[in-house]
């Protein structure tokens, strides 16, 4: 199967292992079923993804991930291929973990499963639909730590 994973390092916190991020997507796209395809990654801080959130969500505060999936609606057949844009916070990742009750490189896992599964087709809402997303976030991630080979993200 072929991936094209295009990655943006906008932020300067975190040094992130490109390779590792390109993996993570690639076994979450194979483990989904999905037969190739493009996926591209932004890393931002808070200042940044607030505004994001705040003109694509009219929420005015920082988020840890935005998905903007790319294969839906009335365009959505254009290029089928491309699955769409995942924007993630690192800043935002790295303050939620402990509340999270988990390590940086756990959440940020996570947050990188959250924004492939929204490109895929998960939603978030209705509250059944929220309950099948996070039961197979978690499924993934605990595989995924399992398998994990390097670390995606280093302070």
């Amino acid at each position: 199967m072929s991936y094209n994973i295009r990655i943006k390092n906008r932020q300067r916190r975190f040094k992130l292992n490109l390779k590792g991020i390109e993996a993570l997507t690639a076994w979450v796209l194979e483990k989904e079923g999905c037969r190739g395809g493009e996926v591209s990654f932004l890393f931002l801080n808070n200042d940044r993804i607030r505004g994001l959130n705040r003109q694509f969500l009219g929420r005015d505060y920082p988020t840890d991930v935005l998905s903007y999936p790319q294969n839906e609606g009335e365009d959505g057949e254009l290029q089928p291929w491309f699955l769409g844009d995942v924007v993630i916070s690192t800043e935002q990742v790295a303050r939620q973990a402990p509340a999270y009750g988990q390590n940086v490189e756990d959440e940020f896992s996570l947050c990188l499963i959250h924004g492939i599964l929204h490109l895929l087709g998960y939603r978030d809402y209705p509250p059944a639909s929220r309950r099948a997303m996070k039961k197979q976030e978690e499924t993934l991630l605990k595989k995924w730590k399992r398998k994990r080979q390097w670390s995606l993200i280093r302070s």
